[in-house]
């Protein structure tokens, strides 16, 4: 029983390493998933305490389990037999293409990650690029929905960033989830978006079956009352305007809703306005039919930009990049739209246009004004015009009480009219935006396209406040 044994080096390490691989799987793994699962519903419980829309269960199903949901949907089994008929193919084949979409397009929620490391992040990386200002939100509205009220949060698509705005902003009032395009799925951003309850969709996909699977997940979604976040535009706005809707997505939602059903659908306007776009030179590059650019000069110029940022805050030198500032409207319930609206309340509506033109619109009225917008606007008015200090602040007041005599809303910092003037120009004036010589300031030639962009984002609001006054 004493005697030695000896073994090859090669051996053992290999025996430590089977051990250590079953320690892992069996007793380490396990365990760190009880203690995270544990930890996620207690903030769950705790969040839920605070939120106006609680996190439904729906959210918290299992992924795994949502995906065979999807996968064996009647609809989608439905147009599998069809498709399988036509194309003269096993249905396994096209099964397997369903599991594909599914897997691609069922997020892994957790709760976890959205409410504690997304919404610091969120926190942090917003305050430190602009001033975050929440312009009006009708929370007394949204408290008083019941569980059997899905709600579908509408928004402008102005930037990327507005992922990151809406969802700190609405992180004390619900947890959001989004549909996110394909430029979205690389690593590690793909996973970090599932697991704040994204969805990826792919925008032009002309596959009837992808578009099955997409449209039972979203009704799925908004039967089981999770809070949904659309942008109707479907895309950017390439020159800074509100761009009509595109159904989509809001098609599927209407497509699947039963109008005489216990559960409503409720639409919440959003509207988000930046002083500044970080996109908004690529975006005028698309509008005008030039070619993208490489990812060796895209990315030159991420570096420059990053550098500039830090050579000024080290100067203390860097100013935020003016307000981002986000209207919630007031809630639409699209039973009593129907009631108001359509034919037959009682039948499902099969056309979305006049409801997708009538929830934009709204989106519209509530798109707030701020100070770089302001200023560019009375520049797009006449652009060939040099404008004095007092005759410029003279020339937005008089704009400014025009719109908000027809009842927009206006972000001024400060409450002070003078100060968001100064704002304004500032932004402007260091972007070369606007040139300055001795108190006068006019329109750089050179960026007259991108004044006219930010003039935009309140053109509509503009268009009708001419349209009162003839």
């Amino acid at each position: 029983m004493s005697a030695t044994v000896e073994l090859p080096v090669w051996l053992v390490l290999a025996t430590l390493l089977l051990a250590g691989l079953w320690l892992l799987q069996h007793f380490v793994l396990p365990s760190a998933r009880w203690v995270l699962h544990r930890r996620a519903n207690r903030v769950i419980d705790e969040v839920n305490t605070r939120l106006q829309l609680k996190i439904p269960s729906f959210k918290l199903t299992r992924r795994e389990v949502l995906i065979d949901r999807i996968s064996f949907h009647p609809d989608v089994m439905d147009l599998v037999a069809t498709l399988a008929a036509e194309r003269q193919m096993p249905r396994e084949v096209l099964m397997r293409e369903v599991q594909t979409y599914a897997r691609e397009i069922v997020p892994a929620f957790n709760a976890l990650l959205y409410f504690k490391a997304a919404y610091w992040l969120a926190r942090r990386l917003l305050h430190a690029l602009y001033r975050i200002r929440l312009g009006f939100a009708d929370d007394t509205a949204l408290s008083q929905l019941d569980d059997k009220t899905s709600v579908v949060f509408l928004m402008n698509h102005r930037s990327n960033m507005d992922y990151v705005v809406a969802t700190y902003l609405a992180a004390e009032r619900t947890a959001l989830s989004y549909a996110v395009g394909e430029w979205a799925r690389v690593w590690p951003l793909q996973q970090l978006i599932r697991a704040m309850g994204g969805y990826f969709v792919r925008r032009d996909s002309g596959d009837p079956l992808y578009r099955r699977v997409l449209q039972c997940y979203v009704q799925m979604a908004a039967e089981g009352g999770v809070p949904q976040a659309i942008f109707p535009e479907g895309r950017l706005t390439r020159d800074g305007k509100l761009a009509p809707p595109r159904l989509g997505l809001l098609g599927y939602l209407v497509r699947g809703f039963d109008p005489v059903g216990e559960r409503d659908i409720v639409f919440i306007p959003v509207g988000i306005n930046y002083d500044r776009v970080f996109e908004d030179r690529t975006l005028l590059r698309h509008r005008g039919g030039l070619p993208k650019r490489g990812k060796l000069p895209t990315t030159l110029t991420l570096i420059r930009f990053l550098a500039k940022n830090i050579w000024q805050s080290l100067r203390g030198q860097r100013y935020r990049y003016g307000y981002a500032c986000v209207n919630f409207g007031k809630p639409v319930s699209l039973k009593l739209w129907l009631a108001s609206n359509a034919n037959d309340p009682a039948e499902p509506l099969q056309d979305a246009s006049q409801l997708a033109n009538d929830l934009m619109q709204r989106v519209g009225e509530i798109t707030p004004i701020l100070p770089v917008a302001l200023v560019t606007s009375v520049f797009a008015a006449n652009p060939d015009r040099h404008y004095a200090e007092l005759e410029l602040k003279g020339a937005v007041f008089d704009l400014l009480q025009r719109l908000e005599g027809s009842g927009h809303r206006a972000y001024i910092p400060r409450s002070d009219r003078d100060y968001a003037v100064t704002v304004g120009v500032r932004m402007l004036t260091l972007r070369r935006i606007l040139l300055e010589s001795d108190g006068v300031y006019r329109v750089n030639p050179d960026e007259a396209s991108l004044l006219n962009y930010y003039a935009n984002s309140i053109a509509h609001l503009r268009d009708g406040d001419n349209n009162d006054s003839g």
